[in-house]
C-alpha cells in the first residue's frame, strides 16, 4: 500500500510536470536590456518586451508574477499563460522579489487584510486569503499559519500565536498543530495506520485518523553519512557518492569546478583526514541546512535544482553542509564540506579548505 502510495504520487507529479514543460515559454531581454518579454521553445514570441522590476521568472509555465511601468507608476499583477490578469497589486513579496509558481500556484497577498492565500495556474483564488502566512505547494501540501499576530522588529518582521495546520490545494485541513519544518521531504509522503517505525521519518496523526510520514532530510542525512558515507572513505567510495564536478574555493581565484575523478585524487588525503574526524566524538562539527547558491552553481547541470525563478528547490534538493571547526581555540577558520541531494541520494559537491590548501 505505501510503496502504490509514493509510486501513484510521483507518477501524479511527473505527469503534470511533463504536461507543463510541452509548452514552457522562456524569457528574454530587448535590444536594451531594459525590458522582458517571453518566446516558446521555437523561439516564436508570445509576449514582446515590456516587464520590468517584479519580473524575475525566467520560465513560464503556467502563472508569473509580473510588473510594468505606466507612466510614473508601476503596475504589478499575475498573468496566466491565456493572458488573464489576476492579483493586480496583490504580489506576495519576501526577500525582495515576488512568489514563483509551483506545481501551477502561486501565493498572493490581500494589502488590505494583510492575508495571504493561492491563485491555481489558471488564475483562480483556490486558497482565500485568510491566512497570515503559507509555503509554497509541496506535493499538493501547503503548511499555513492563521490568526498570528505581526510584529516588527527593525526592518524586518516576524509572526507571533496562531495556529498552524497542513492543508491541501482545496483547502482542506490534513494535520491540525502541524509545525513548520523546513526539513520534512514532502515528496516522500507515506500514509498508514500506525506511525512509521523507519528512524528517517517524522509521523504525524492526520485528521482522518491515518499517520502521514515524512523523510526528514537532517535524519536522512545523518544516517546516510554515518551508516554509508564513513563506512567506505577510499578514494573510489569517495568519488561513488561525488558530483560530477566538485566546486572548491582557492585564493585569488576564487570558486573554481573540478572533475571528481581529478580533484579527489589531488585532495584525497585531506578528504579523508577530515572525515574521518567525524567518527571521533571529540570532533568539534556540526551540519547546516541550505540551498544550491545560484550565483556559484550556474552552469546547465545544475539547472534541475533550480525553480522558474532561478530559486533554489531547497524543499527537495537541499544542501547540507558539514562544518567543522578549528581544534585551536585561536582559530577562526572552519572546514566546509558539502553535499546536495540529488535523485541519486547525496553527493559531494564543494568544500573550502581553511587553510586553503586544496589542490
Amino acid at each position: 500500500m505505501k510503496k502504490t502510495l509514493i509510486l501513484c504520487l510521483f507518477l501524479c507529479l511527473t505527469l503534470s510536470l511533463s504536461a507543463q514543460n510541452k509548452d514552457t515559454w522562456i524569457s528574454f531581454w530587448d535590444k536594451d536590456t531594459t525590458h522582458i518579454g517571453f518566446k516558446d521553445k521555437n523561439g516564436v514570441i508570445k509576449i514582446e518586451p515590456k516587464f520590468m522590476g517584479m519580473t524575475t521568472a525566467h520560465k513560464f509555465e503556467n502563472i508569473i508574477a509580473v510588473s510594468e511601468e505606466k507612466g510614473q507608476k508601476w503596475d504589478s499583477y499575475y498573468l496566466t499563460k491565456n493572458g488573464k490578469i489576476v492579483g493586480r497589486d496583490s504580489l506576495y513579496v519576501f526577500d525582495n522579489g515576488p512568489d514563483c509558481e509551483n506545481e501551477g500556484f502561486i501565493r498572493f497577498t490581500d494589502h488590505k487584510t494583510d492575508k495571504m492565500g493561492m491563485f491555481n495556474g489558471d488564475g483562480q483564488i483556490v486558497i482565500p486569503a485568510i491566512y497570515s502566512n503559507l509555503t509554497k505547494v509541496r506535493n499538493g501540501m501547503i503548511i499555513v499559519l492563521k490568526d498570528a499576530q505581526k510584529k516588527q522588529d527593525g526592518e524586518h518582521f516576524f509572526w507571533t500565536g496562531g495556529k498552524e495546520f497542513l492543508i491541501d490545494t482545496n483547502n482542506k485541513v490534513l494535520i491540525e498543530n502541524f509545525a513548520y519544518n523546513n526539513e520534512l521531504n514532502f515528496y516522500s509522503l507515506e500514509k498508514s495506520k500506525e506511525p512509521s517505525k523507519d528512524p528517517v521519518r517524522d509521523s504525524f496523526l492526520g485528521v482522518d485518523g491515518q499517520y502521514y510520514s515524512f523523510i526528514n532530510f537532517d535524519k536522512e542525512f545523518k544516517y546516510w553519512l554515518q551508516n554509508t558515507l564513513l563506512k567506505d572513505l577510499s578514494q573510489t567510495g569517495l568519488e561513488k557518492h561525488s558530483f560530477d564536478k566538485i566546486t572548491y574555493w582557492k585564493e585569488p581565484n576564487g570558486w573554481i569546478n573540478e572533475l571528481k575523478t581529478k580533484f579527489i585524487h589531488q585532495n584525497y588525503t585531506y578528504l579523508k583526514l577530515k572525515l574521518d574526524e567525524l567518527k571521533n566524538p571529540k570532533t568539534d562539527y556540526f551540519v547546516s541546512t541550505d540551498g544550491l547558491n545560484q550565483f556559484i552553481f550556474e552552469t546547465e547541470e545544475y539547472e534541475v535544482y533550480f525553480n522558474n525563478c532561478n530559486e533554489s528547490k531547497e524543499w527537495l534538493y537541499p544542501v547540507k553542509s558539514i562544518i567543522i571547526n578549528p581544534k585551536s581555540k585561536t582559530d577562526f577558520k572552519q572546514d566546509h564540506i558539502q553535499f546536495l541531494r540529488t535523485e541519486n541520494g547525496y553527493k559531494l559537491i564543494s568544500v573550502s579548505n581553511a587553510k586553503d590548501n586544496l589542490k
